[in-house]
């Protein structure tokens, strides 16, 4: 009996753990980490834009001199701090939110998404019928880059790659419009600009194995009569007072001495009979060829922003599904 007693005592001191079964968790760890790992990501590329953006202006001081953002909505380094602020926030709100499961961040990220994508099915369906104001809107704002394109060395980088690589384009409707430009003007020949009449380099069609490309290749080239410059003309031999020799040795002779005169000579006139303006530098409009590209690849731009808005009501579903998830697993708690 003692023992036995013994034994009831020590029950009582130490009692066996009970074992409990864990309930399974509500919230989806796959989900959950999807989101994270995702806005992840456009957390660091907004962080990368947005400090891109800021260094762009300090270079220009632009801090220090606001007064010069006359279009500040033409302006390259404010469109990648605007967009680089607005990734930023939907990478923060998605990977906070889903990483401490916090469903106001969550709801916060899903109202973002959604105002967004909404955003862009205005501006897609306002552009196609109102495509004249849309082609207006871009036409200012091209002459607003020609204007200024030495003052701002963004928009001046933006323009040559819109006109070299992009669109392989020159002006608004073509070269004559950089006349808009006081350093391009035909006029400015009179204040001493080397430039006066031509187009800037990213006008100039590539030649072919050209490695480095000429940086003054658009000069005088909208000067009238510019493919007659520049050839030379041949001139007569001295007269003798008596000819002795024959005509055919007296040739053989000219030719030898002018050989380099009359090559050159040669290959001018070839040259000016087959080689005009329009093969040195682009004749056609950056908004013609921007038409032109939108015609060509309107299948391409349509399936893009099909994905893109694919992609927002997936992240937006996701959301909802990750915050009704916690509210299902608090409601256990309580």
């Amino acid at each position: 009996m003692p023992a036995a007693q013994n034994a009831e005592r020590a029950a009582r001191k130490h009692p066996r753990p009970q074992t409990t079964v864990r309930e399974p968790s509500e919230i989806s760890c796959c989900l959950k980490y999807v989101i994270f790992g995702t806005n992840v990501l456009f957390w660091i590329f907004g962080l990368c834009i947005l400090t891109i953006g800021i260094w762009a202006w300090s270079e220009k001081d632009t801090f220090n001199n606001l007064g010069r953002l006359t279009n500040i909505a033409l302006d390259p380094a404010f469109v990648l701090i605007l967009v680089g602020t607005l990734t930023f926030i939907i990478g923060f709100t998605g990977c906070v939110g889903a990483l401490r499961e916090n469903t106001c961040l969550l709801l916060g990220y899903a109202i973002i998404l959604a105002l967004l994508l909404l955003a862009e099915m205005t501006v897609g369906i306002l552009g196609f019928v109102f495509k004249d104001w849309i082609k207006a809107q871009a036409t200012g704002g091209f002459q607003a880059f020609i204007v200024h394109y030495r003052e701002d060395p963004d928009q001046q980088n933006l323009i040559d790659w819109i006109q070299e690589d992009w669109l392989q384009c020159c002006g608004i409707e073509g070269p004559k419009d950089w006349d808009r430009n006081n350093y391009f003007n035909c006029s400015s020949r009179e204040v001493g600009s080397r430039e006066a009449c031509g187009v800037p380099f990213s006008c100039c069609r590539r030649r072919p194995n050209e490695i480095i490309k000429n940086k003054q290749c658009g000069y005088d080239v909208r000067k009238p009569g510019y493919l007659s410059q520049g050839s030379q003309h041949i001139q007569s031999p001295s007269d003798w007072q008596i000819f002795e020799r024959g005509c055919l040795r007296a040739g053989e002779e000219w030719m030898e001495a002018n050989l380099i005169r009359v090559a050159i000579t040669g290959m001018t006139v070839g040259i000016c009979q087959n080689y005009d303006v329009a093969k040195i530098i682009y004749e056609k409009g950056c908004i013609q060829a921007g038409e032109e590209w939108v015609e060509r690849n309107l299948l391409l731009l349509a399936c893009a922003a099909v994905i893109i808005a694919f992609v927002q009501v997936l992240g937006i579903c996701f959301a909802q599904h990750l915050r009704s998830d916690i509210w299902a697993q608090k409601a256990k708690w309580h």
